[in-house]
């Protein structure tokens, strides 16, 4: 046996403490008692002794408030087992397209591996619905969908240079995320999840606000870091995808890319936002989305995948209808014993009449009037 509100049988040890005044209540009597006179002679003024009565009554108030606590805690057992059905998953890949992404330090280059290990990780995930969010300096999205390869191949055929506007502008493709799961009537049932995957900080927005906002709603916010401190150039790929050369800034120098540690703190704290965030950091020759992916997995297969559970029925009425049961049985017991009513008999002379004539006047019998009081 369960309680459902177990706090409730905190109450039941006032039962003892209200059985303690009253019996502190019957010594106080008892001294009352001796203060007003002899108690024998008091007690025989009295037609009966209320003590053992009120001993009765006080049992069963204390039985009725112990069975009243009992009940707040709604007393609960097992009856059965039923299945729960798996929870559905919703995840929203949001993936930076932005130029810094043709990096070299993962090969082939960063957006390539990224979009190969996003086709993995739909494949891997069976029975998961899926959005994209592609993204640089304005997001472009996908509806969620069943169809994962119709995200895998929305993903595949962008590239950076498909981008109309450059940057890294995380806040908005957060946005646009929550935005695809707010929007879709199915959503909401389910558990939600946007995989943030990108190698740079956002220097136009508040990502990690934008998190906390989508945090409160219960979505879970995973952070795939892509690339690190180190400096890697960034190459100029033609619109054929080969590499033409090093891309330079205005001075002639070449550029590369860098995570800042201001940017390292930003991503972690959009992961830290939300509920079970986790942030990876890509390892040499790695992107971190398979981490990602396995822990999705696992989730799908144990916390999320359909699963046996007891099914309890209160049984709280019982001690309920016990607690009504003694506070009846106390307001039937008085402080003393019952009296019979007994009739008043006549005198003899009225009886001897009544029983030859009846005692009602008749044709036969009139009433008789006492003439000499008349």
């Amino acid at each position: 046996m369960i309680f459902a509100t177990p706090y409730w049988l905190i109450g039941i040890a006032l039962a003892p403490l209200v059985g303690l005044l009253l019996v502190l209540g019957g010594l106080g009597t008892e001294r009352a008692v001796k203060r007003f006179g002899d108690p024998e002679r008091v007690r025989a003024l009295t037609t009966s002794d209320p003590a053992k009565f009120r001993a009765w009554k006080g049992i069963l108030l204390v039985l009725a408030i112990m069975t009243a606590f009992f009940a707040a805690a709604r007393p609960q057992y097992g009856k059965g087992t039923r299945l729960v059905p798996a929870t559905n998953v919703d995840v929203v890949v949001v993936l930076d397209y932005s130029k810094s992404m043709y990096a070299r330090d993962v090969e082939p280059s960063r957006t390539f591996r990224a979009k190969v290990e996003v086709s993995r990780l739909i494949k891997d995930l069976e029975g998961a619905r899926f959005a994209a969010v592609a993204f640089a300096g304005e997001p472009m999205s996908f509806p969620l969908t069943a169809d994962g390869a119709a995200i895998a191949q929305f993903l595949r055929q962008l590239d950076p240079n498909d981008m109309p506007v450059g940057g890294t502008a995380i806040a908005r493709a957060l946005e646009s995320a929550r935005e695809l799961l707010k929007n879709d009537p199915k959503a909401k049932d389910h558990k939600r999840i946007i995989l943030l995957i990108t190698d740079g900080e956002d220097l136009e927005g508040t990502p990690g606000a934008v998190a906390q906002s989508i945090g409160a709603e219960g979505t879970t916010i995973h952070v795939v870091q892509i690339g690190g401190r180190t400096p890697e150039p960034i190459p100029e790929i033609s619109e054929d995808g080969r590499i033409v050369g090093w891309r330079k800034d205005r001075r002639g120098e070449p550029l590369t890319t860098a995570l800042t540690v201001e940017g390292e703190a930003q991503l972690a704290s959009i992961a830290q936002a939300t509920p079970g965030g986790k942030l990876v950091r890509a390892e040499k020759g790695s992107t971190g989305i398979e981490e990602i992916a396995a822990e999705l997995r696992r989730q799908m297969v144990s916390e999320y995948a359909e699963r046996v559970e007891t099914v309890y029925a209160d049984v709280y009425f019982y001690p309920l209808g016990l607690t009504i049961v003694f506070l009846l049985a106390e307001l039937y017991v008085t402080d003393g014993p019952r009296r019979r009513f007994t009739p008043r008999r006549p005198p003899p002379a009225r009886r001897k009449r009544d029983a030859l004539f009846g005692d009602k006047p008749t044709k036969e019998r009139p009433v008789e009037v006492d003439h000499a009081s008349a």
